[in-house]
């Protein structure tokens, strides 16, 4: 059975990613395909980069690296949840991806997203990085809605219709994750 990360993608205090990430692991958890777990990057406190060696090198120097590294090492897959900011992702999410290579390769990625147009510039833009690091982006998206699946913008009510779109989401990346697990293999 797969293993899939709900990424928390955001440090910043009274985010919104926090109340996102805990419906989407209580929905996930319904299900009986997958183990399911939340990983909020705050607990990790990575500083801006500070590794020497490029991460493809895997010469890790730091233990909050090592820490990191451990964890995201044992997902299959992950669903990455990200605000949008500036039409991007988190630059606190962006850090996190970028202090690791290889425990990232060959695994599938979903994303729930949220801002003033449900986030979906944010993930565009981790797409894009998601393919450098050899992960599997899957179609299947969810895009939340400041001004709608937000009471005064802060207080997290998703529409009903956002389930089902959850759990499409989810059917991909475990797919996805299943059908890499020949290729995590052969790469060990």
């Amino acid at each position: 059975m797969p293993k899939i990360a709900i990424v928390l993608g955001s440090t910043r205090p009274g985010r919104n990613g926090e109340a996102v990430a805990q419906w989407v692991l209580d929905l996930a958890k319904q299900r009986s395909d997958a183990e399911f777990e939340l990983v909020d990057i705050a607990d990790y406190k990575l500083p801006h980069l500070d590794e020497a060696m490029p991460p493809s090198m895997g010469q890790y120097s730091q233990p909050h690296t090592h820490a990191w590294a451990d964890k995201i090492a044992s997902f299959d897959g992950f669903v990455f949840v990200t605000p949008e900011y500036n039409h991007s992702t988190s630059g606190a999410l962006k850090n996190a991806i970028d202090f690791l290579f290889k425990e990232w390769n060959d695994k599938a990625a979903g994303f729930v997203s949220y801002g003033a147009v449900g986030g979906a510039r944010a993930v565009e833009h981790l797409r894009l990085v998601m393919g450098e690091l050899k992960v599997a982006d899957v179609r299947n998206q969810v895009t939340l809605s400041l001004a709608t699946d937000f009471k005064n913008y802060s207080e997290f009510t998703p529409a009903d219709f956002h389930e089902p779109e959850v759990h499409a989401m989810l059917d991909q990346v475990i797919s996805w994750s299943n059908a890499l697990a020949t290729v995590r293999a052969s790469a060990a």
